[in-house]
């Protein structure tokens, strides 16, 4: 078989998304940062949205250079603001797909005003929500979502209770928001999880282009560097503790059959 033969279009089995751009990410191995940022392009590009059909606001955090990746339209907000900024956004077009890209420490710590807020007004805009229970770009400390027990720089003992506050399972709360429309929690761990995360994430985005409310996708995401652990075991603590913690599935579908 010459090459020829293996890239026509009939041989073609998977393929790069046209709006995820060629340049080398910053992740670290092993993280999901990079799995969640091929599946929004890829459900863009599978919405029949070009590059200006969409709108996103970048975070502060370990994906602050989302922008650099996928080929749509960004704003990068102060940390935490991102759902203050996507409310305006979509008000000013409410034709464009508008969604946010934020981590644990950006939306449920900082954030967490502009978040529940925005939520609670049923604003038209998808979140994406990556937790994977720790500040994975400034050091590895503590954040809201950090299990009990979990080491981090700020707690090198394990997160105490008594001390520290309990997990905080702030997606949890978005479900009993009356102006949130669809709320669900994935990962990206395995195949499976990863294919039933892209069919959350195309459903998230089709709300915000219906004017059904707020959608919530949390992805309970690996961050080996942070957890000190290799790719394959990180893989596996998540399952076993993270998903203890926050059990993946649909917290609330409001959304209207098809």
């Amino acid at each position: 078989m010459n090459r020829e033969d293996i890239v026509k279009p009939e041989n073609k089995v998977v393929s790069r998304p046209r709006l995820l751009n060629d340049n080398v990410m910053h992740y670290c191995p092993g993280c999901g940062h990079g799995v969640v940022h091929k599946l929004v392009a890829e459900v863009i590009d599978e919405m029949g949205l070009d590059k200006t059909g969409a709108v996103a606001i970048a975070p502060v955090g370990c994906a602050v250079f989302a922008y650099n990746y996928i080929d749509v339209d960004w704003i990068e907000a102060a940390h935490g603001r991102a759902p203050a900024v996507a409310t305006a956004v979509k008000r000013l077009w409410p034709k464009k797909l508008v969604f946010t890209y934020q981590g644990d420490g950006d939306l449920s710590a900082i954030g967490t005003g502009e978040a529940i807020h925005a939520a609670n007004r049923g604003e038209n805009i998808a979140i994406i929500f990556i937790n994977n229970g720790i500040y994975g770009m400034t050091g590895g400390q503590m954040s809201p979502t950090t299990l009990e027990g979990m080491k981090t720089s700020t707690t090198p003992y394990g997160r105490r209770v008594d001390l520290n506050g309990y997990p905080l399972a702030i997606t949890d709360i978005f479900a009993q928001l009356d102006g949130t429309c669809y709320v669900t929690r994935q990962a990206v761990n395995d195949a499976a999880a990863v294919r039933k995360t892209k069919n959350a994430i195309k459903k998230a985005f089709q709300n915000s282009m219906d004017g059904l409310g707020t959608s919530v996708v949390e992805v309970v995401s690996q961050c080996n560097s942070g957890w000190k652990m290799s790719p394959v075991k990180s893989n596996e603590w998540l399952v076993e503790h993270m998903e203890a913690k926050y059990p993946l599935g649909d917290l609330k579908n409001n959304t209207p059959k098809k």
